[in-house]
């Protein structure tokens, strides 16, 4: 909550802000107030999330500035005295900074609770060993992404409703991830295993619930998906850098350890790993939440980096394909890789439309993302064709079921994708239908995921 002098301040930088755009916008040819109402959402956004006001314009200014050449003008030609204002001139009020440590608080408060109750089930002697592996890997999401969402339901304030339907879903997640007898191996179809089928789908089904908290209300419009998106791929490159600093504090442990003859592996397989594991993913999300000016742009560059090579190596694999007239050999080890290729190809997608100013003209860099999704959707039907030979030869199971399942999602993602930019490549559409369209799959993702935990089972013989 801001005071009156943070207020006034906010909108004597929005005045200035809107004075050096309205001196341009002949030249330029920009709607003011369309980018005014633009700039205000991303500052209440900013603002609901932590941060004092006047860094809450610093923030959306970098944001614009992203998406609006004259917004970047105006940042780099006002940088210096916006950066004092924001780290000379103390704020009025500490509310701001309060709010922030109290964040911080919860947040580590949250992480410590997730890092004990993975450990809570060996009080009622079920041991993250080989015998109770199918548990652990059924219940993993169960352990940690309650608490995130708590966490995402304090910072946003949200209304009883809504909390009450999130709690139905975990409930009725976790019955159902320990409702139905499984056993190692668990299936009719030998070599297939529904308790793996659960324990892989069900984070799916329930990363929807923490993005639909985590949108705080704007969960029914395309920004608030595309927030959760980005939070998505944020979150896991710094989920990713905790675990590579965790690997390194893990091997100086041993080794120190070590030198004075204590063997501390137990201890790392009991309690650092499974612990520091749960913990990570809370402290991952408000360190994204906390740090957003900074960590927001990583995503993007990668996606930079990585679609022209995804985009070759597809290509060389399909020519490489044609050339020696080989079959696509589809066994468990491959389609996993092939479907995690095209969540990849997916994400980059994703990311790049996420950092892309929807009404910049097309340039080199969209026609090398048309060429990787075109790609991957001709991989994509190459196993799916693949997939469905082995069906028809063998008969349906759980995996190949699954996995057809994935593929005609991917298939119908990718294509429409592919059909909307290339519209726009030629001129005949827009990058907004685009971006609407990828939000809107979501949920295509979660409710097959949530079929496969609630209805494989049964239909498959388990039961």
């Amino acid at each position: 909550m801001s005071t009156p002098g943070d207020a006034v301040s906010v909108e004597e930088q929005i005045a200035r802000w809107r004075s050096y755009l309205g001196r341009r916008q002949a030249i330029h040819s920009v709607d003011v107030a369309e980018l005014e109402d633009h700039l205000r959402e991303q500052i209440a956004v900013l603002v609901d999330a932590g941060l004092a006001p006047d860094e809450s314009f610093l923030v959306a200014i970098k944001r614009m500035g992203d998406l609006d050449t004259l917004s970047r003008e105006f940042a780099r030609e006002h940088s210096e005295r916006l950066w004092k204002q924001l780290v000379v001139v103390p704020s009025d009020s500490g509310e701001p900074r309060a709010r922030a440590r109290t964040d911080a608080i919860v947040a580590f408060c949250l992480a410590v609770v997730a890092a004990l109750a993975i450990k809570v089930p060996a009080l009622f002697g079920i041991q993250l060993e080989d015998q109770d592996a199918g548990f652990y890997a059924r219940n993993l999401s169960l352990f940690v992404l309650p608490l995130l969402t708590g966490y995402f339901v304090w910072k946003r304030r949200l209304d009883t409703s809504t909390l009450r339907w999130l709690a139905v879903a975990f409930v009725a997640a976790g019955v159902f991830a320990n409702v139905y007898p499984f056993a190692p191996g668990g299936s009719s179809f030998p070599g297939d295993s529904i308790e793996a089928l659960t324990a892989l789908h069900l984070p799916i089904a329930l990363w929807l619930v923490v993005g639909i908290a985590y949108a705080g209300g704007r969960w029914s419009q395309v920004g608030g998906r595309m927030d959760f998106i980005r939070f998505s791929g944020e979150l896991f490159i710094y989920y990713v850098l905790i675990a590579l600093g965790g690997a390194v504090l893990m091997g100086f442990m041993a080794m120190i350890f070590q030198a004075i003859g204590i063997d501390i592996e137990p201890f790392f397989e009991s309690w650092l790993l499974p612990c520091g594991a749960m913990g990570a993913v809370v402290v991952a999300s408000w360190l994204v939440e906390a740090k957003q000016s900074v960590i927001e742009n990583m995503a993007p560059v990668l996606t930079r980096l990585f679609s022209p090579l995804f985009a070759a190596v597809l290509v060389v694999f399909l020519g490489t394909l044609l050339w020696t007239g080989r079959g696509v050999g589809i066994e468990r080890d491959v389609l996993i890789a092939f479907d995690l290729l095209l969540v990849v190809v997916l994400g980059l997608l994703l990311y790049s439309v996420s950092a892309r100013d929807p009404r910049s003209p097309p340039g080199a860099f969209d026609v090398v993302q048309v060429v990787l999704v075109v790609s991957a959707l001709l991989v994509d039907a190459v196993a799916l064709w693949a997939i469905a030979a082995r069906i028809t030869e063998f008969g349906f199971s759980p995996n190949r079921v699954a996995a057809l399942g994935e593929n005609v999602i991917l298939l119908v993602n990718l294509a429409w994708s592919a059909v909307l930019y290339i519209r726009f490549l030629r001129g005949r559409g827009s990058f907004t239908s685009l971006e609407r369209w990828q939000t809107d799959y979501l949920p295509v993702y979660a409710v097959w995921a949530a079929i496969v935990v609630l209805v494989f089972p049964p239909v498959f013989g388990l039961v």
